[in-house]
């Protein structure tokens, strides 16, 4: 599925099953909610925190597909094509960080 592909389903299923979208501060707010859920089990899972037995069952990509969701609907509901948006984004980075980080002595 291409993040085109993805942005055009996610707005099917808003307007098949959700009805309309959040608006745009509440799905934000759900999407610092859904960064928060993904970082606890990070924290606990790879981090130093000891992971709680409720936590061991959670899908680490299902955490991750729920942060991309909303980023999506944010996405669509505000007209930005994350496509290109990505696209310009790497070209940035390239740009600004093509040495960046191979002179980076904490990288070696």
């Amino acid at each position: 599925m291409t993040i085109q592909q993805a942005q055009f389903q996610v707005d099917q299923w808003i307007k098949t099953h959700g009805v309309r979208y959040f608006n745009e501060l509440t799905n934000m707010a759900l999407l610092t909610e859904e960064v928060g859920e993904l970082a606890r089990i990070m924290a606990r899972r790879y981090g130093e925190q000891s992971e709680k037995e409720s936590d061991k069952s959670k899908d680490l990509g299902d955490e991750m597909a729920d942060v991309l969701w909303v980023l999506i609907c944010l996405a669509n509901q505000t007209g930005v094509n994350l496509t290109t948006a990505l696209q310009k984004n790497i070209e940035k980075k390239t740009i600004r960080d093509k040495d960046r980080h191979h002179q980076n002595p904490k990288l070696k």
